[in-house]
């Protein structure tokens, strides 16, 4: 059985990927400095999966805390989920979004080397594509970071590669994820903003349950069929699945660094995800259109042939099943996660 340390692991991608990690039979170790999560996240994998998740708290900046981490346990592969991910946010303060995202990732580099740890995937994100020159959005797609959180996304997409090139025996997946939304159908799992939310879903369920009283939908004069936004919406325990195949790659290919979009290569506007999610749920959510968001373009969504053809990954699930999930969690958690 193998031992993969999962960072960030008890947020919202972490914990779905610990319980992938688990029921595909892996050993978790999880680490997470808790500022914007939870330990029962991982009390909750733990009951999802019956299996006991090996968790501590522990800040990336301190290089010695983690080295301990590699020192106390035989790690096997590494998934680096741990991050600051606003772009609101890494735009008014893009020292702390450089310090965290990047900082963290180096003290980890330097560990896996040190332990003799060869094996990674890299949480990266569709952000560092920009305004799209061509849809679906193939991996090749030139690179146009539009703010701070993308930039440091794609400047550890380049840190890693150059680690790769100097350090012969790593082998490195990075993802780039697009737009995951959704809950574990158990509904013990999912997303938990700490204030108001920067993502539509987690935005529409607080909506739902009445504890924000309008949906705001920016812009209804786009190109496309609706005039609304079109984004590539992919359910994460299918992104969390993606993790798995990218450890279980890392194992067959070569030592090299690779890119892979995680999608549904489908495109959904805003207005379809809003009324399927009331269909689905049979509930009706109050909205108000107001202005284009600055920044926003009009459509994207993923080419994901590569992951499906090199990493033996197809998503699953529907925008029926991500909305149903997503208030599933919602209406069983309506305060989020209780702190203990």
């Amino acid at each position: 059985m193998e031992t993969i340390l999962v960072t960030g692991g008890a947020g919202f991608i972490g914990s779905h990927v610990c319980v992938e990690l688990v029921e595909a039979g892996f050993r978790v170790v999880a680490i997470d400095n808790f500022v914007n999560s939870t330990p029962q996240a991982l009390k909750r994998v733990e009951t999802i999966t019956g299996e006991r998740i090996h968790w501590m708290e522990v800040d990336m900046m301190d290089e010695t805390a983690l080295d301990q981490v590699f020192h106390n346990h035989s790690i096997d592969a590494v998934i680096h989920l741990a991050g600051l991910k606003a772009v609101g946010e890494s735009v008014v303060d893009p020292l702390r979004y450089y310090l965290h995202n990047l900082t963290p990732l180096l003290h980890l580099c330097e560990c896996m080397q040190k332990h003799h740890v060869h094996r990674l995937v890299f949480s990266s994100s569709a952000t560092v594509y920009g305004p799209p020159q061509q849809v679906p959005i193939p991996e090749t797609h030139p690179i146009h970071t539009a703010n701070p959180y993308g930039r440091t996304k794609h400047m550890a997409e380049q840190m890693l590669e150059d680690f790769q090139r100097a350090y012969f025996p790593m082998k490195i997946i990075i993802l780039r994820y697009f737009n995951p939304i959704g809950a574990h159908p158990s509904g013990l799992i999912g997303e938990n903003p700490a204030d108001v939310p920067m993502n539509i879903m987690p935005y529409m369920t607080e909506v739902a349950i009445g504890k924000r009283p309008v949906l705001h939908i920016f812009g209804d004069d786009y190109p496309t069929r609706d005039g609304t936004c079109i984004r590539d919406f992919v359910h994460i325990t299918d992104l969390a699945k993606g993790h798995v195949k990218g450890i279980e790659a890392t194992n067959q290919i070569k030592s090299s660094a690779r890119i892979y979009n995680l999608g549904t290569g489908k495109g959904t506007t805003v207005k379809e995800l809003l009324r399927t999610f009331e269909q689905v749920n049979e509930t009706k959510i109050p909205t108000w259109t107001t202005v284009r968001r600055p920044g926003d373009v009009a459509v994207s969504y993923a080419d994901i042939s590569k992951a499906i053809e090199e990493l033996d990954w197809n998503p699953t699930k529907e925008i029926e099943d991500m909305c149903r999930d997503a208030w599933k969690w919602q209406r069983l958690n309506p305060a989020g996660y209780v702190k203990k």
